[in-house]
């Protein structure tokens, strides 16, 4: 039996994603830029991927820039604008417990073009303190980050209160929020929030990998961090990726089909999982495990038993999970999200992630807990005191 509970790592693609994407590179393979039939073909499934995100998020199709992945469009919105809208101030803020791809994108900025970053905390459930975002925004503040869902522990972030706070104190700062682990899981509507950019990305709803977008709203001042042929209206030059962007626009319009259902057996599979938890000893749950928290993710502190070591024993039995976030690389680290949220010293190195999908089923959650009784005992008593 093989059971993948690393969803928030990546998902596997829809069948009809994988033949869509197939197509398209091997049949309707044209170049977007070209004028003739087959360049006009390629050119329709980009017009057709924007349209169906745009009426999931209820934006303008203009509004959506393809890039390679969430990594791409943080840097892209972070970079690009807070470039453009220097003239007005140099102070950004953001979370502590952001992904990588926003953290080391707000030290660059910081180290190497001069910003003033502000790291807000965030409380133990892993939500950012808004007092904390309140005495930060200044007259230099021109964008403020924060990410929907955090990735390790699942905790979300209280989005529209906090565009609230921002815009209240001035309209002109930019608010943009890190979707990658929300974008299939919540319906969000980023004019009604009060975000001004959106990240996604395709791999982590059952999309191809190399894939993402960056919602821009039309009254955003950004400039491009790479130049060429002037291609997605100056904004991210290069010949589009035609088979991955009609794949992320199939697996938005998929993943979204019966959207509420999927995520309430998800959270149903969560409960059920947590209630299960509860007959082994010495463990935690980080963050929070209510209706607040993500459907498919759970952080789960094991005392005793190094990540890393519970990870490929779970393998072993074929079962696959993470060892805090799998988004950043295959080295092991202590996780500053957990430092963040204040976990306790016996479990920063032995937490492991359990993320799941619409494809997770009741007998998998069974299999996984059967698995932890019987091995998490044994692996205790091989631990060095």
């Amino acid at each position: 039996m093989e059971i993948y509970l690393d969803n928030s790592a990546t998902t596997r693609c829809y069948p009809e994603v994988g033949e869509l994407v197939y197509k398209v590179m091997c049949k309707d393979y044209g170049n977007p830029s070209s004028m003739h039939k087959k360049g006009v073909e390629a050119e329709r499934y980009i017009k057709d991927s924007k349209e169906n995100i745009a009426r999931i998020l209820k934006v303008n199709a203009k509004e959506i820039f393809f890039t390679s992945g969430g990594t791409e469009s943080d840097n892209l919105a972070l970079i690009g604008a807070a470039r453009a809208n220097r003239r007005a101030g140099n102070h950004l803020i953001t979370t502590s417990i952001e992904h990588p791809a926003i953290l080391n994108t707000m030290r660059h900025l910081e180290e190497e073009e001069g910003f003033r970053i502000t790291y807000l905390p965030v409380d133990a459930s892993g939500r950012m303190k808004l007092d904390a975002l309140k005495e930060a925004l200044c007259e230099e503040t021109i964008l403020v980050s924060a990410m929907y869902v955090n990735n390790e522990v699942g905790s979300v972030q209280p989005i529209e209160e906090t565009a609230k706070i921002v815009k209240q104190y001035n309209p002109k700062i930019l608010f943009h929020s890190d979707a990658v682990q929300g974008f299939g899981k919540y319906h969000i509507y980023p004019k009604r929030l009060g975000i001004d950019m959106l990240s996604a990305s395709g791999h982590k709803i059952h999309g191809p990998k190399g894939t993402g977008f960056l919602y821009i709203s039309d009254k955003v001042k950004i400039t491009p961090i790479a130049y060429g042929g002037g291609q997605q209206k100056n904004i991210r030059s290069g010949t589009e990726n035609v088979p991955g962007i009609a794949g992320l626009g199939l697996a938005s319009k998929m993943i979204y089909q019966d959207l509420d259902m999927k995520v309430a057996l998800m959270r149903e599979l969560k409960a059920h999982f947590l209630k299960g938890l509860e007959k082994l000893e010495n463990t935690t749950v980080h963050g929070m495990t209510d209706e607040n928290s993500a459907p498919h993710i759970i952080s789960v502190g094991i005392a005793g038993v190094r990540s890393e070591v519970l990870l490929h024993t779970l393998e072993d039995k074929g079962i696959y999970v993470s060892s805090g976030s799998a988004c950043a690389s295959n080295h092991p680290a202590i996780s500053g999200v957990l430092k963040g949220i204040g976990a306790a010293s016996e479990y920063l190195d032995a937490t492991i992630r359990i993320s799941m999908s619409e494809f997770t089923t009741k007998e998998e959650i069974d299999y996984t807990l059967e698995t932890l009784y019987n091995c998490v005992p044994m692996l205790r008593k091989y631990t060095r005191h």
